[in-house]
């Protein structure tokens, strides 16, 4: 396995609470990644250079979580041929629906996967992008398949909560 094969971006460090989640569960599909803090509005050249670099750099996707205005993953996406994954983190004003319109109205050309708003999107990105990975790495495809395997039995052990 390649070393940081995803690359974890937040457009501030305010993003991290959610976005440890994103990471915490790569960790637990054993999956490499690294995180970044790249600001699209304050740090453009830096975000065009990343992009633009990402994958001679041994990255084969990239989560880029982003609030209110969220042009993160649209701007990585327009500067990189990898796919990136959006997570829309709640903002107080809007909670997160404007992270939301603003990731999934990216114009043709400029794709960007979108998941749900928050805890649940930042830990469905990195589901995601393992099954990305997934589609040429047997080992990745097998931790998916166990971890859907724990999901059903949690399910079926939940009903015993009834009582």
């Amino acid at each position: 396995m390649v070393a940081n094969e995803v690359a974890v971006l937040m457009g501030s460090i305010s993003d991290w609470s959610t976005m440890k989640l994103t990471c915490e569960q790569l960790e637990n599909l054993g999956i490499s990644y690294e995180r970044h803090v790249i600001s699209a509005h304050r740090m453009p050249n830096e975000l065009q250079e990343f992009g633009q670099n990402a994958r001679m750099q041994g990255y084969k996707v990239i989560i880029a979580g982003a609030g209110g205005a969220a042009h993160l993953p649209g701007m990585i996406a327009a500067n990189t041929t990898l796919p990136v994954i959006g997570v829309p983190i709640k903002t107080r004003t809007l909670n997160g629906v404007d992270s939301l319109l603003s990731i999934v109205q990216m114009p043709a050309g400029a794709p960007v996967a979108t998941v749900s708003i928050g805890e649940a999107g930042a830990k469905n990105a990195a589901i995601l992008a393992a099954q990305i990975l997934a589609v040429t790495q047997l080992d990745v495809q097998e931790k998916l398949v166990a971890f859907k395997q724990m999901q059903r039995q949690e399910s079926i052990e939940s009903e015993a909560r009834f009582d």
